[in-house]
């Protein structure tokens, strides 16, 4: 089965990606991560997309395309993949169907934006140990301070409210319009909040008939 993840920052991708994976015995294709592959593995197109990178510009589309291109045609591939984190735009939606790759089922995690704003924002990491924690979900026990090593606890800069706002204004204008083009064919299947991850992750395997 070929699937897509679609979701605003926060909504909770990678882990129901790792659920998905671990049932249908398919791999999660992590856009960032095939292109760190590539990069250091010095492929073609990997020292292509490290030019851009190099020169502080975004990888364009077809060198993106290409990359995934690449992975899917890996054997683990054979019986399905999910996709996380690509496409992130219409432009690149069709870049995927002009190389012929077609999807069976994409998922939208429907989270309100106030939900991923106060589980965003929420977050502390240890800068000593890498520790997480979450000020209301799983606070440490003593406040700001690391239970494991007593090293300070700190809001990372992608977890700042200005950030976590301009990442979602970046979502709802880029990504979110994928939903009409998917709904369009067909494949689009809506995956309502249930607030907790295994509930969610049950009603996706009853959308994808498993």
């Amino acid at each position: 089965m070929k699937i897509i993840l679609l979701g605003a920052p926060g909504a909770g991708k990678g882990t129901q990606a790792e659920l998905i994976s671990k049932k249908l015995g398919i791999p999660t294709i992590s856009t960032g991560n095939i292109l760190r592959a590539a990069v250091k593995e010095g492929t073609p197109i990997g020292l292509e997309a490290k030019s851009y990178m190099d020169a502080g510009k975004l990888v364009p589309d077809e060198v993106i395309i290409g990359i995934i291109e690449g992975r899917l045609a890996q054997s683990d591939c054979a019986n399905g993949f999910i996709l996380d984190g690509v496409p992130r735009t219409i432009a690149q939606a069709e870049a995927l169907e002009r190389h012929g790759i077609r999807f069976d089922a994409v998922l939208s995690l429907e989270i309100a934006d106030s939900v991923i704003e106060e589980r965003m924002t929420g977050r502390r990491t240890c800068h000593a140990c890498g520790a997480s924690y979450h000020v209301k979900a799983a606070p440490p026990k003593q406040e700001g301070i690391c239970d494991k090593c007593g090293g300070e606890l700190e809001q990372r800069k992608d977890d700042r409210p200005e950030t976590v706002k301009h990442r979602l204004e970046v979502y709802h204008n880029e990504t979110e319009p994928l939903k009409g083009f998917y709904e369009a064919k067909g494949v689009l299947k809506s995956v309502p909040d249930f607030g907790g991850i295994e509930e969610t992750n049950e009603k996706i395997m009853e959308l994808l008939g498993k």
